[in-house]
């Protein structure tokens, strides 16, 4: 008889829980040998230059000093950072080391040696000559400035996304459906503003690292902190212009990555050392590196024109982003598309036209990367708080506003690449969100008094499930010795929990604990291949691989059990710890099969499917915030955010509900502290965690998630994603709070209380 195990949809502690509470070896540094080279790196003090001259002689000379490489001495064939799918979108721009820097920060020169004293006294002893040329910081002059940023012959974009180095262009296009101005000319209102997000910082708590070594049988082993264990061999590969063979890549535990680990941003120095040298190294980055030279979310500016009726029926959207790649195109012509494709389509409700442009420019400050949210962050922002203004204007409550023209379950939504709504429960969200909150009584305003108000503010999200037609997830299932399963991916838990969360799907297809499911992962050697952990896609991609696995091994045990049962496949079922007669006169048990299978034995007790969905079924997000004003210093105070998420099925709830509060905090973050600016030279001020505020559980109110589940069909389980859509309310639910409290606008994030000050004093003049 089954044993009715029930493991999806509980709160299944996660995997790795214990060991990280008690302190065990766990992350890069933990696990890897200590003696090893270190490697570092020396960086430009200019935005733009070229190297006329580089002196070694001096600093090789430091005692303990191993290897010092320069432009010269790398492979001249050009790659991309980008952990993407091969063509990726993401132009061939960089070099290891290039002649041409161009950023500050850029890397000029790799150092390895015996110990950090040594490395850092040789990295003072190198003697660069630079030949300083102008930088272009500005994106506004970017695109088809005289000054290009990649000047070079052998620039190369593999797919056709509009780029066009002599533009600085790393990608550029427009898509429409209906006459745009022309509904906009006939509607009673349009709302149009500019919206400006900055490059913020991921801030993980583990910084950029890498272990590299020789192994026994002469391949470079890399042992990471990433997201994307088969994209690093072939970017690997690609930048050493060796073949991908040589290279074996996994990783660890991750402390934290939040789509900074989807970009290879330390892997190539202490890559190259070990290749040349054949010695083990290892380079750790420090938070400056992280914040001067990391993978930041692209900064984003964005023209929205929203038409409505004055009933408050929006007619038409119209967006163009212009987006800063900065030095390097990772990722540029990929987050663009979501700041307009991820916003546009919550309004498909009674839209009759849209149109969205974007160009995405080339400068000379530190190369953007992915980010959690990926540009929808940016384009929900601005198309949130443009249609919350729009509710300001015509006088309508916004949450009704939104009522009226959200998008609906089974609507096909023109600006998502014409993908249904499938499973959408976006109008429960609203609905269980304004009750949970008490939007009714907390909004618009209330005078506290001292020069204190409360208000609140709304935003609606939506966010995909992996790339549609591209990404891929794998799974191999095996029954081993005593009846328990080996569960392998290539998905990379990054604290997430996606370890635990595909256990717990295997263990419901296999009717057993989620303890009998021991996980292995990732490592591009032995796991299955998978695209990595990024665009939430695990849970509903790689999920639904771990349901046809288990599936297909079921199957199997069935026909080894018939045969030790001496009958047809067709007479027997498979009943959790055990394969039974349907006629209920014998059974074997998963020990005994396992036994089997070793023994005598020619079907296979383990299996890999690898699964790819022709779609990405959206999911939805519905957060309101309440802020408490001081109208004498600007100060924003965090008293309550309530959000409600429709994620399909929640596999784990109380995984979920982390994800969601973790990706609010970072959401406020944005808008309220997180800041990058320039000095003229093109260095970035806030260059530490001193100068670069990001939030702690002090700066937090009350903060509340539930859910509201849909049933996706295409999804393991009914299950969606959860990732990336958690981070994209705040920002424009508290902007539009703040407006409510000081009836001042402000489209630049982050909102600071100098801002929110100068808003106030400029608007009583």
């Amino acid at each position: 008889m089954a044993n009715n195990w029930k493991a999806v949809g509980r709160p299944v502690r996660k995997k790795d829980a214990m060991q990280l509470l008690l302190g065990k070896p766990a992350y890069v540094d933990d696990v890897t040998s200590r003696d090893c080279l270190v490697v570092k790196v020396l960086r430009s003090p200019h935005a733009h230059a070229l190297i006329e001259e580089i002196r070694t002689d001096i600093a090789e000379k430091v005692p303990g000093i191993a290897c010092i490489f320069t432009w010269k001495d790398v492979p001249q064939k050009r790659f991309t950072m980008a952990g993407q799918t091969y063509p990726e979108p993401s132009p061939y721009d960089r070099l290891i080391l290039d002649r041409r820097v161009r950023f500050v920060g850029d890397a000029v020169a790799v150092v390895a040696g015996e110990s950090e004293k040594a490395v850092d006294q040789a990295l003072g002893l190198i003697r660069v000559c630079y030949q300083v040329l102008e930088p272009v910081l500005d994106l506004h002059t970017a695109k088809d400035n005289p000054i290009l940023v990649h000047p070079e012959e052998n620039w190369q974009s593999l797919c056709p996304v509009g780029a066009d180095n002599r533009r600085n262009l790393c990608a550029s296009d427009t898509c429409s459906d209906g006459d745009v101005d022309a509904v906009l000319a006939d509607c009673d209102t349009v709302v149009d503003h500019v919206y400006h997000t900055k490059a913020c910082q991921q801030a993980m708590m583990e910084t950029f690292r890498t272990y590299a070594e020789m192994d026994a049988y002469g391949r470079l082993h890399i042992v990471s902190s990433t997201q994307i264990v088969f994209h690093v061999r072939r970017i690997l590969a690609n930048a050493l212009d060796i073949p991908k063979s040589k290279i074996h890549v996994e990783k660890p535990r991750i402390g934290g990555g939040f789509g900074a680990k989807q970009t290879v941003v330390a892997e190539v120095y202490p890559a190259l050392v070990t290749w040349k040298t054949g010695r083990p190294s290892k380079m750790i980055y420090s938070r400056e590196e992280c914040q001067i030279a990391g993978s930041p979310r692209h900064e984003m500016e964005l023209h929205v024109r929203v038409g409505a009726n004055r009933d408050g029926v929006i007619r038409a959207i119209d967006v163009y982003t212009l987006s800063n790649t900065g030095a390097y195109g990772e990722h540029g012509p990929t987050t663009v598309g979501l700041s307009g494709h991820k916003s546009i389509p919550l309004y498909t409700g009674n839209l009759e036209a849209f149109r969205f442009a974007y160009d995405v420019v080339y400068t000379n400050v530190q190369a953007a990367g992915a980010y959690r949210g990926y540009g929808a962050t940016q384009g929900i922002f601005a198309v949130e708080s443009a249609v919350s203004e729009l509710a300001d204007r015509l006088g309508i409550d916004p949450v009704v506003l939104r009522e009226k023209n959200m998008v609906r379950e089974g609507q096909i939504m023109s600006a998502y690449y014409n993908e249904p709504a499938s499973a959408c429960a976006l109008d429960r969200c609203m609905a269980h969100c304004k009750a949970l909150f008490g939007w009714e009584e907390k909004y618009p305003v209330r005078d506290m008094g001292n020069g204190k108000v409360r208000t609140a503010g709304v935003a609606m999200a939506m966010q995909g499930s992996g790339i549609s037609g591209v990404d891929v997830g794998s799974a191999t299932i095996k029954l081993s010795d005593e009846g328990f399963y080996n569960l392998s991916i290539g998905a990379a838990d990054m604290g997430t929990g996606c370890d635990t969360i595909l256990a717990q799907m295997a263990a419901e297809c296999l009717d057993c604990s989620v303890d009998d499911i021991a996980v292995f992962g990732a490592d591009s050697d032995a796991s299955p291949y998978d695209s990595g952990s990024y665009a939430s896609s695990t849970t509903y991609v790689t999920g639904k691989a771990v349901e046809k696995a288990c599936a297909q091994l079921k199957e199997n045990l069935c026909r080894i059990a018939a045969g030790m049962l001496d009958c047809d496949v067709d007479e027997v079922e498979f009943a959790g710890r055990t394969v039974k007669k349907l006629d209920g006169t014998d059974e074997v048990s998963l020990f005994d099969i396992a036994a089997k299978s070793m023994c005598g034995n020619e079907t296979a007790a383990q299996v890999t499917v690898s699964h790819s969905s022709p779609i990405s079924p959206p999911l939805f997000m519905v957060g309101m915030v309440e802020i408490e004003l001081d109208t004498e210093t600007g100060q924003v105070d965090v008293l309550d955010y309530t959000a409600v998420v429709d994620c399909g099925t929640p596999v784990n709830p109380n995984l979920a509900r982390v994800q969601t509060e973790g990706g609010i905090v970072q959401g406020i973050g944005m808008a309220l502290y997180e800041d990058v600016t320039y000095e003229p030279s093109g260095r970035i001020m806030e260059n530490s965690l001193m100068q670069y505020k990001i939030p702690t559980r002090l700066d937090m109110g009350r903060l509340r998630v539930e859910f509201e589940s849909s049933y996706e069909q295409s999804g393991p389980f009914g299950a969606k994603s959860i990732g990336e859509i958690v981070i994209n309310t705040p920002s424009p639910a508290i902007a539009h709070a703040i407006a409510h409290a000081t009836g001042v606008w402000h489209r630049t994030l982050p909102i600071t209380p100098e801002k929110v000050l100068r808003g106030i004093q400029s608007s009583r003049k």
